[in-house]
Parts: C-alpha cells; structure tokens; sequence
C-alpha cells in the first residue's frame, strides 16, 4: 500500500467515528521512526491523528504507557481512539511547541527545573503499574553493538582490531556494570528537549515515550542533561545533576553519595552516545535520514569528553586512544563533520 493510501485510510478511519467531512489531514513534522504524524479540526477541537504501522511501531506499549504515565503525574497526550490492529491512533492535540528552540541561557534552568521535577516523578512511580522489560545487559550491549556495525564499518569504513575489540569489550561491561548497579526506576528513554513540548499554560509534557524500560535512575537524566542535540557547557551539566541528586534524596529516593552519582551519570552518558552514533549513522545509511548526521560531531565531543575525564580508568583509557587514533581521524574526512562544542 502507497504511503497516499495509507493516509486516505486514516482518514477514513477517523471520518468513521468523528465528524470531519471530507477534509484533508494536514501533515505534521515526524521523528526517527516510521510513524506519520496528521492534525485534523472539527467541531473546535485539533486532534493529532497517528499513522503506526503495527509491523514497526509498539502501539500498544504507547497506549497502556500513556495511561500509566498519566496517573504517574507526567503530563502526556491522551489516547482518545486507537486501533491496534492497523496501526491507527487518534492523539490529544499539544501544539507544535518543542523545548528546544526555546532554550537560551537565559530560560535553560527554569525549563530544566521542571523536566527534571517530572523525572524526580517518574523515579517515585511504582514500576508494577508499568508493565516494563528490563534495561538488562543483553539489551545494553545489543545498543553499544550499534557503535562498530553502523558507526565504525558502515559510515567510516573502520573495522576494529583484535586488540581494540578487547578494549571495546572490557568498556561495555564497564558501563552495563555501572548501569545495572543503579536503583532501577522507570526510564523514558528518549527523554530530551525535542520530546518536550511546552503547553499553552506553560506546562511541559512528554512524548515518544513507547520505548520505556526499568533501568538506571541516570538514564533519562542524562540523556536531557547531556542532550544529542545541543550542549551545555560541562560545568553546568554537573551542576544541574548534582542538584536533581538532592532532590532525588529529599523526595526519598535512593541515590549514591555525589561523586558516585557523576561517575554513574557520566558513564550512563557515555553507553547512551555511544549507543547514539551508531543509531544516527543507520538511520542515514539504512533509512536515508541525512539531517542526523550534523548531530554526529556533537555526539563524538561527549564521548570524547568523557573518556578523558576518566583517565585513570583503564577500560576509558584504552578506548579512548583508539578513538582519537582512529575514530577522529577517519570523522574529519567527511563533509559532515565540523568542530562542535
């Protein structure tokens, strides 16, 4: 089926059950994924209708977890009709209003106060109303096999030697170490600014939520805090984490003395980008998604980072000499790569 009728099919769907007449869906920007996005008006009120097919996307693990996180406190858009079984979904209309354009100096900390509130919320929610799968070391390590598929030999054209194999090896069980000895809490997991929408009563809500797992209580911070898409500087990312770490014990929850938590926050952030490079370099190659290649240098620069602020850690040590070696060298030859700070 033509992606056109698969369009005329959701809108037909829709039709059947609302009153929109004969009215086209008007496109709205998507996300890495093969959903469609559409909003459509009738009767005063803008729905967001959602093409998912059921072959790629967990509808239903968005639906229940729209309900779940709901009654968590987190503000989300509210299911209002849904078929699972060919993959349509009719959403609450939040507007077009992402985080990040909004983001400067000068509103960063309040926006910020608030996202990481709502993960102080997500921390305290009891995991048994979520019907989640463990963010375990198979799934940690499927993630970091991304990096040397699709980053390494398939955009560079790098395979990794013997001896940097052993390297990579001993750093992803360092990581999933850290990862897995964290208090375990509910994690978005994709949780940035450019799945954060800003309401009209000023409000933050989330989306793109359909991934969420039981995993460390630094995975969602970092990936808002050591965001993909833009950077702040290290001083205030520490910070900031330090800070949702004593809200974190205020409000009860478990969490290491503050050293513990950065050297868990860090390398949390270092599985995740490095996770990310391979996720950005298939989605170019295998999807034909070019625009997240401008994001890769940013990326490289996290990782790179903080791997040389753990020189003491053989397993970062290691890595990180093959990475500026090889990895870098073999980036600044593409037409991509540019100097990110």
């Amino acid at each position: 089926m033509s992606r056109a009728d698969r369009t005329e099919q959701l809108r037909q769907w829709y039709a059947s059950r609302s009153p929109i007449g004969s009215q086209k869906l008007e496109p709205v920007a998507g996300d890495a994924s093969f959903r469609r996005y559409f909003r459509v008006a009738h009767d005063g009120l803008s729905v967001i209708l959602c093409d998912a097919p059921p072959q790629t996307e967990k509808n239903a693990e968005f639906v229940a977890l729209a309900g779940a996180l709901a009654d968590a406190g987190l503000r989300v858009p509210a299911v209002l009709q849904a078929d699972l079984e060919q993959g349509f979904l009719a959403l609450e209309d939040l507007g077009d209003q992402t985080l990040l354009p909004l983001l400067t100096a000068q509103t960063v900390d309040g926006y910020y106060s608030d996202a990481l509130g709502m993960l102080q919320d997500l921390a305290l929610a009891d995991a048994a109303n979520f019907s989640l799968l463990p963010y375990d070391r198979a799934h940690l390590c499927r993630e970091m096999a991304l990096f040397p598929e699709w980053f390494c030999q398939g955009l560079l054209g790098l395979d990794m030697p013997s001896d940097v194999v052993g390297d990579f090896a001993a750093l992803e069980s360092l990581l999933c170490d850290r990862a897995l000895a964290q208090t375990q809490v509910v994690v978005h997991r994709d949780f940035h600014a450019r799945n954060l929408m800003l309401l009209a009563d000023g409000a933050l809500a989330t989306i793109d939520f359909q991934d969420a797992v039981l995993g460390p209580l630094t995975y969602d911070p970092v990936s808002l805090l050591k965001d993909c898409y833009l950077r702040w500087p290290d001083d205030q990312v520490r910070q900031w984490a330090l800070k949702h770490r004593e809200d974190l014990a205020a409000r009860g929850v478990v969490v290491p003395e503050p050293k513990a938590f950065l050297m868990d926050f860090d390398f949390m952030g270092l599985q995740r980008h490095i996770k990310v490079l391979g996720i950005f370099a298939r989605l170019y190659l295998r999807d034909g998604k070019p625009g997240y290649l401008q994001d890769l240098p940013r990326v490289m620069g996290y990782v790179q980072s903080t791997l040389k602020s753990y020189p003491a850690v053989p397993a970062l040590a290691a890595f990180a000499a093959w990475f500026d070696r090889q990895i870098l060298p073999a980036a600044q030859q593409h037409d991509w790569f540019h100097e990110s700070g």
